[in-house]
């Protein structure tokens, strides 16, 4: 076999860090180094595994475009902006999708970029590996697997049955079959396991946003789920609750700058402003309306505005304005102009105030994207348990996360009547019936996850006859057909052993 050669441009790339982002950064490599000489430090080790977190960042979001896949294919979300630009993305929203889809092509490439830097990085430090330190080597392999999990779950849930690759390999290697998702998921598995035994609960300084045991042991909770692997989620669900995750007590305080990395941050996709090269957030633009520099590209549907509990006196859930902009309300200090997008709504959690990130530098936000919160733990958990067939263990978790929602009123002063609960608002879930709790607690995913880039993914796991409904205002949807975005014809082209 060839021996392959790593171009680390790593100056260049690196995303990683929060307030600390910098100090990832000081120390570039350039260049090409044969894999056996580039292991030889602490320093180059944690540089290659700092590489590996680049695929994950929204600094260019027309190339991450898991809000496209994600939303835009589901009844959350519509393509803002002229009907002819990013006309791909439409075609996604309209099922319309073929394997030359700039969408379909661009996740592709972004998530297989992420397995091959943690192929890197493993090949690279072998337990064999003497030059670098033992804590180094473990947290760098511990990493590399945690992401590697998490490009192929996405991966798999996106495209199906995929082709897996664990190493670093020539051209000729890279030939390879797909194998079935059953195949990528117990992959899925043995990664998470690993990392969820190498990584240290919470990370200090420079590290914090680093992945930790929480982040592996929630995305193996997920991935169980999609299995239907119940009591397997739950259970590790539950370990994800004894490491002292707290959900926030306002839940706006999730998707602020001021309060990112905070203890409801399972794991977060690292942002920061005003760095060369950029690290900043551009999804702030592109959801963003024109008005205030903004590209104008996601409208989010009256179905999911309408999808938010009312009490009996009409009060709405808060999740909806700290979700949505909508008439009447305020919009990050402004009031909200209707004229701004065609469905009446905009989305909020990605998006900044003008005081924080002018219009002059709309693209480089510094907000993290929450890539697994709390709240979404305590919901796998309720869901696991009431398809494993214990409705009344469901209701905690469940309760939870509505409790922390109502209970906003009573610590966030700028919601109207703040200081006391509205009556009758999200009360507490009492059924213990099956299917009726199987509805409430899909719906409660539904909002509390709003706009977060997982909807279109929950529809289509919850089966046909769910996705049939969810999706009967378009036309083109087939749930056989469209349940998976089609592999790229860049890949059907250069791999000629893919057997589709």
């Amino acid at each position: 076999m060839k021996t392959p050669y790593l171009a680390l441009g790593l100056a260049g790339g690196l995303l990683l860090a929060a307030a600390g982002c910098k100090n990832f950064l000081e120390q570039p490599v350039l260049g090409q180094y044969a894999a056996g000489q580039f292991f030889t430090s602490d320093t180059n080790a944690i540089l290659a595994v700092n590489a590996a977190y680049v695929p994950l960042s929204f600094r260019d979001a027309s190339s991450n475009v898991l809000w496209v896949l994600g939303d835009l294919a589901s009844d959350d979300a519509l393509k803002g902006s002229n009907p002819g630009d990013q006309a791909d993305f439409q075609s996604v929203q309209d099922f319309n999708t073929t394997p030359i889809n700039a969408a379909v092509e661009a996740q592709w490439k972004r998530d297989y970029d992420g397995v091959f830097k943690c192929n890197v990085v493993l090949d690279g430090l072998p337990a064999t590996n003497t030059s670098v330190s033992p804590v180094v080597l473990a947290q760098a392999v511990g990493q590399a697997q945690f992401l590697r999990a998490w490009y192929y779950f996405q991966l798999t849930t996106i495209y199906g049955d995929i082709p897996l690759h664990l190493t670093v390999e020539t051209p000729e290697a890279l030939q390879s079959p797909v194998v079935p998702q059953a195949q990528i998921f117990a992959q899925v598995e043995a990664d998470c396991q690993a990392a969820a035994a190498a990584l240290p609960p919470t990370w200090t300084g420079t590290d914090v946003g680093r992945a930790t045991k929480g982040a592996a042991l929630a995305l193996l909770a997920k991935t169980y789920l999609y299995e239907k692997k119940w009591v397997m989620a739950a259970q590790t669900a539950q370990q994800v609750d004894g490491l002292g995750y707290k959900l926030l007590p306002v839940f706006a305080d999730n998707f602020r700058a001021a309060t990112k990395n905070n203890t409801e941050a399972v794991f977060a996709v690292q942002h920061t402003s005003n760095l060369s090269p950029g690290q900043g957030n551009s999804l702030n633009q592109w959801f963003a309306p024109r008005v205030q520099n903004g590209y104008g590209f996601y409208y989010p549907t009256p179905s999911l505005a309408a999808s938010f509990e009312q009490s009996p006196a009409g009060v709405v859930d808060p999740r909806l304005d700290y979700t949505l902009g909508r008439k009447g309300q305020d919009f990050f200090g402004v009031p909200f102009d209707t004229t701004w997008t065609t469905t009446g709504y905009l989305s909020k959690k990605h998006l900044q105030p003008l005081t924080e990130v002018p219009a002059a530098t709309k693209g480089d936000g510094n907000l993290n994207f929450q890539a697994i919160r709390y709240a979404e733990v305590l919901l796998i958990e309720a869901e696991a348990l009431n398809e494993a067939g214990n409705g009344a263990a469901a209701l905690a978790p469940l309760n939870q996360v509505r409790k922390r929602a109502r209970e906003s009123y009573l610590y966030d002063a700028t919601l109207p009547g703040a200081g006391t609960v509205p009556p009758g608002l999200l009360p507490d879930i009492t059924t213990t019936d099956q299917s009726q709790l199987r509805d409430l607690i899909r719906q409660e995913r539904r909002v509390e996850l709003a706009t977060e880039f997982q909807r279109f993914f929950d529809i289509i796991r919850y089966g046909q006859a769910y996705a049939t409904q969810a999706l009967r205002g378009k036309p083109n949807f087939n749930y056989t057909k469209n349940r998976f975005f089609p592999i790229p014809q860049s890949e059907r082209d250069t791999n000629k052993k893919l057997g589709i």
